[in-house]
């Protein structure tokens, strides 16, 4: 195991890493910006440095910096968190040409999931179902016009590059193309630094289901069944996800399990990973995209599976082998995450900034808060807003859902705006209850809120 470990992140992940590193007796290293000096990652890293300015662009994102923190610190790894650097191969290269080993997958695994086009090519070479669409990046609407004619409408503009919604859009005619194209494009271009996109069906009101997959240095790659994450904002961004998906039994858990481990192995994957996967209302998945990095919803998964996946990936990563086979992997229980946001619901969601006056988390069994953040804390305008994860559990679905209603009532947060009166909204609704949801069910919930249904 490493001595020591720089966290190259902020928030909530930064504070989970940092944890992890601890309680596997390694010394954690953080970095912040000028803005965070009093974020909660600071003080609980056994060291931090500071790597610029308030801005992403010139602190976390700011590669030299952070290379500089890593080589200062005299780190013999480097934890890369999600978002930021997680996926970004240069940094990967970087490090491996400073003997600093990157905690997470290879740099050639990076690459071709990175790219969505050569991520779908993996797919099928994995014999992996794929959803229809170009065979790679369009060159401009009137190709995409094309592409959307042979398939039919709907279709998604869809950015090759990154992730977390960004870069896609919806449409349903030419006209729909012809005038969302350059802003998809634009939007690709600013947040990933790639503006190349894909033309792919739009698979109507989905499940968006996606398989945990965990592989160490040795060649052993197994899944750890799956989340449900069809809960999304307009823009595609998750807000609650769930595992195990309510509708997945044995044997389509199963299919979609190996298929993603296919997937991962075509690409010698290693460390913890997803695949992320549409399933349509007649139980066919397809392909959507693979994530190199820990997502952000990844303790519902260590909550009904008993694994630690961020100690799993500082082990991996040190060279030590998975002790448990594809069988000894057991599904106990439902989990379900929320993610607090300071985002006002009643304004479009637009961010909320300030100081935090009050802050009252619900703290009883079954419940787990991820978060960076305290009453006295200052919200600052320059990074995501979400503030924390709310996670719960219950012995099947109903508990879970009643302990998560519980906690958000017992969750108070004065001095800034949040989503949590959203999310109480959310979990009482009749199909969400049910369990009877897909991509679709925040526009429909947005849209019977308006008609005061």
């Amino acid at each position: 195991m490493f001595n020591r470990v720089l966290v190259a992140n902020r928030g909530e992940i930064a504070c989970r890493v940092i944890r992890a590193c601890r309680e596997l007796g390694v010394e954690a290293i953080a970095i912040y910006s000028k803005a965070d000096s009093e974020s909660r990652h600071v003080h609980m890293a056994d060291r931090a440095i500071c790597v610029g300015e308030a801005s992403n662009t010139d602190s976390y994102l700011n590669l030299a910096n952070v290379l500089m923190a890593a080589e200062i610190s005299g780190a013999e790894a480097v934890h890369p968190g999600f978002g930021y650097f997680s996926e970004r191969a240069p940094f990967a290269e970087a490090l491996a040409s400073m003997g600093i080993v990157f905690i997470g997958p290879p740099v050639t695994a990076i690459q071709a999931m990175g790219d969505k086009a050569m991520a779908k090519q993996a797919a099928i070479e994995a014999n992996c179902p794929v959803v229809p669409g170009s065979e790679g990046p369009v060159a401009n609407e009137v190709e995409a016009i094309k592409v959307a004619e042979k398939i039919g409408y709907p279709v998604l503009l869809k950015a090759v590059a990154g992730g977390g919604g960004r870069g896609i859009r919806r449409t349903d005619t030419p006209d729909d193309i012809n005038r969302l194209w350059k802003t998809a494009q634009a939007e690709a271009q600013a947040s990933f630094g790639n503006g190349d996109m894909l033309v792919e069906k739009c698979v109507v009101e989905p499940r968006h289901v996606e398989i945990q997959v965990l592989g160490d240095k040795m060649g052993h790659l197994i899944f750890l069944g799956e989340r449900e994450c069809s809960i999304q904002n307009l823009r595609h961004q998750k807000i609650i996800e769930e595992a195990p998906c309510v509708v997945l039994n044995d044997d389509l858990r199963v299919r979609m399990g190996e298929a993603a481990v296919r997937v991962a192995k075509s690409v010698g994957y290693t460390n913890a990973g997803t695949v992320e996967f549409l399933l349509d209302q007649q139980g066919h998945f397809y392909f959507l995209e693979m994530n190199t990095r820990i997502q952000v919803e990844h303790p519902v998964t260590e909550a009904i599976t008993g694994i630690d996946l961020v100690q799993w990936q500082l082990k991996i990563a040190s060279g030590e082998a998975l002790p448990f086979a594809q069988t000894d992997v057991k599904l106990t229980g439902h989990a379900i995450e929320a993610r607090i946001t300071a985002q006002d619901p009643d304004n479009d969601f637009a961010p909320s900034t300030g100081t935090i006056t009050r802050w009252e988390a619900p703290g009883f069994g079954g419940v787990r808060l991820d978060t960076h953040v305290y009453a006295g804390f200052s919200v600052s305008p320059f990074y995501d807003p979400m503030i924390a994860k709310l996670i719960v559990t219950g012995s099947d679905r109903t508990e879970a859902v009643n302990r998560l209603r519980v906690a958000l009532d017992e969750f108070n947060v004065e001095g800034i705006m949040t989503n949590i009166p959203f999310l109480r909204r959310i979990v009482r609704h009749p199909d969400y209850v049910a369990g009877e949801v897909s991509t679709a069910f925040v526009p429909r919930f947005l849209e019977e809120s308006v008609v005061g249904v």
